[in-house]
């Protein structure tokens, strides 16, 4: 699991035959691919993505094997450095329903020299969002580099070696927006009342000292003549 928010599931491929149980809780997604000397996109299957979701996504991939006549025709693909693409359909993981609605493609690809020089060894990663939605797919090779070396009529190019992840979005913390929110405006109000007052006195501060002043006097003079009276008196 990565720490950005991200879980990463990694599940193996199995080939047609090896006793994938295609009827499990799930449904099934077609893999397409495609390779043409003239780089015009021609579809068709490479495999099926047995699909289920919950609370653990789960996903395996059936292959059927290269006939010899896609074998040559790749080879003479690599040959003029051309594409090998894939696409899968945009498909809800969490849709229930027994005829799901299918919103285009997603499509990904690779030079294709380098699958024919990994000997078709390749990753193939599947993204969802939250709900599950599959959003985006990508594909890359093992070595991932084209380095011009000459496969051998004898190599074997029937089987693909495909290891197959999902990448998952999981929910993060959210902050606390409306505590957060409720503390500012407090803060906002006690700031309020000392500038209320800093402004009143700022504004009648010419009223407010002439009559402490006068006061002051006043008080100063009383207790000045009552001095006097007093002495008098003795």
């Amino acid at each position: 699991e990565r720490d950005n928010g991200l879980k990463l599931h990694i599940f193996p491929s199995l080939q047609t035959g090896d006793g994938l149980d295609t009827d499990f809780s799930g449904f099934s997604v077609p893999l397409e691919h495609s390779f043409e000397v003239d780089d015009v996109s021609r579809f068709r299957m490479r495999g099926a993505l047995q699909l289920r979701g919950g609370r653990e996504t789960s996903v395996s991939l059936s292959q059927s094997q290269l006939s010899e006549e896609d074998r040559n025709t790749l080879k003479e693909v690599a040959a003029v450095d051309g594409l090998y693409k894939i696409r899968v359909p945009r498909v809800s993981l969490t849709d229930r329903q027994t005829e799901r609605q299918m919103d285009g493609y997603l499509t990904a690809f690779v030079r294709a020299c380098s699958l024919v020089e990994s000997h078709l060894s390749d990753v193939i990663t599947l993204h969802t969002d939250v709900s599950g939605y599959l959003i985006g797919v990508s594909i890359v090779t093992i070595p991932g580099a084209c380095r011009g070396t000459e496969v051998e009529d004898e190599v074997d190019l029937e089987a693909f070696n495909t290891t197959l992840t999902i990448i998952v979005p999981t929910n993060a913390p959210q902050p606390e927006t409306a505590l957060f929110i409720e503390r500012m405006d407090i803060e906002h109000e006690k700031r309020g009342k000392p500038q209320e007052q800093k402004s009143f006195f700022a504004k009648y501060w010419m009223y407010i000292v002439p009559l402490v002043l006068f006061l002051m006097m006043s008080g100063a003079q009383d207790q000045s003549g009552g001095g006097a009276a007093n002495g008098g008196g003795r």
